[in-house]
């Protein structure tokens, strides 16, 4: 199951070949876009793309783990997670791309 990352510098490329925009211009609106996604979550906003998913910042509090070799017990400082749930279409399409990569298996 190891497929191919995708990377910025592959977005840039479909965006270049698919909208007709410049490698140069590409390459911009995919930083930008990216930009204002992780500014929105720095500052604890929500992000929703339609037919996609959900990212959001949660707050998690200090809890008390364990080192699992000595079983000492060791604090968890509170921190922000980022969250991401995907939408009923997304999971939708990865299923059924999934049952049939099974099937021609």
């Amino acid at each position: 199951m190891a497929g191919k990352t995708i990377t910025r510098a592959d977005l840039s490329e479909a965006i270049y070949r698919e909208v007709g925009l410049s490698r140069n211009e590409s390459a911009a609106l995919v930083e930008m876009v990216l930009g204002e996604i992780t500014n929105a979550l720095s500052k604890g906003q929500p992000v929703k793309i339609s037919s996609f998913g959900s990212f959001s910042v949660r707050e998690k509090a200090q809890r008390v783990g364990r080192n699992l070799k000595t079983g000492e017990a060791v604090p968890i400082l509170p921190r922000r997670v980022l969250v991401f749930r995907a939408s009923h279409v997304l999971k939708g399409q990865v299923n059924d791309a999934g049952s049939k990569a099974q099937t021609e298996s």
